[in-house]
């Protein structure tokens, strides 16, 4: 990123509040919530808040960095809340190289402990200025990506494969949260409407290309690299944007006939492989994702120049040949 090094990112600080905000007098909550802290990660998501308040003007010298700070950790609470739901509905085994929280502590345990996280987001939310405002936008993300996993499967149940359902799919699961990620700050800031839209197109242009680099590196990356076999999509039934390309070409009926059966035979998986590269669906989703990123960094240009600025701008560009 460009100038990154002079700019303020989820740290020291940012860790030690969330583990305040994670404190409970349950101990497997707290558990949870440590397991949480300790597994790190990127924080990708309150990197994008710290970065869209410092391309509206904030610092860690502004009298409201503090709230700042809290937005980015309820930004990270909604979404590792949905994470531990994710889980548990995926029947996933391990999350961030740890054994998933249900494989440990069980299905009520990992549930309530989603709750619990977002229960103390609302908390946050309410001693914040504009606190009705930024709760109310907490809340739409949230029914967003709600919405979104439900969708998924009932796409996935019956086979109805269509372009609009993908792009809300992808939306509600991704890129809402990125959305408020990177709008939040205006409100609490109470930066001009012009630029929380702005922000806002920024985030959902940016998580769109994002979940879309996801699919098709899921499909088409190199497993080495990704650390994960690929065609995890086609064998959950899921016709992400390549398999869409697909659908609606000469090979649309035997890829159909995978997905339906969730690659369940030897071969299916590098079968829609090859045809992804062959049939031009990989390319036209590459040109999807960079269209994508070109919207997100074009939004941003209703900010003034700055550091953090590009900062965005960079992380949208990077969807554009991210391998993993």
């Amino acid at each position: 990123m460009t100038g990154v090094a002079a700019l303020t990112l989820p740290g020291a600080v940012f860790e030690t509040r969330l583990r305040e905000v994670l404190r409970s007098r349950v101990e497997f909550i707290e558990l949870i919530g440590e397991d949480l802290v300790a597994a790190g990660g990127k924080r990708a998501r309150p990197a994008v808040t710290f970065l869209a308040a410092q391309a509206l003007g904030a610092g860690p010298q502004d009298p409201r960095w503090d709230a700042v700070t809290d937005l980015g950790v309820c930004v990270e609470l909604l979404h590792s809340a949905s994470l531990l739901h994710d889980d548990l509905i995926d029947d996933a085994d391990t999350r961030r190289g740890q054994p998933a929280a249900f494989r440990r502590f069980g299905n009520v345990v990992s549930v309530m402990s989603g709750d619990f996280m977002l229960s103390r987001l609302l908390t946050l939310l309410a001693a914040m200025p504009q606190g009705p405002a930024l709760t109310r936008a907490f809340g739409e993300a949230a029914s967003q990506i709600c919405e979104g996993e439900v969708l998924q499967f009932q796409v996935a149940a019956y086979a109805d494969y269509r372009l609009e359902h993908y792009l809300d799919v992808i939306h509600g699961k991704t890129a809402a949260l990125v959305e408020l990620a990177a709008s939040a700050p205006a409100l609490l800031l109470g930066a001009p409407g012009a630029q929380r839209g702005a922000l806002a197109t920024f985030g959902r242009e940016y998580g769109m290309a994002f979940q879309m680099r996801d699919d098709l590196l899921d499909l088409t990356g190199d497993e080495a690299t990704l650390g994960k076999p690929v065609g995890g999509d086609l064998r959950e039934g899921k016709a992400t944007l390549p398999v869409l390309h697909l659908l609606g070409g000469p090979h649309g009926a035997e890829v159909r006939e995978v997905l339906e059966r969730r690659a369940a035979h030897p071969g299916d998986v590098g079968r829609i492989r090859e045809l992804a590269w062959s049939q031009g669906a990989a390319e036209r989703t590459r040109e999807e994702i960079r269209r994508r990123a070109e919207l997100a960094v074009q939004a941003l240009e209703a900010l003034p120049p700055s550091g953090a600025r590009e900062a965005l701008a960079d992380l949208a560009r990077h969807e554009i040949d991210r391998t993993r």
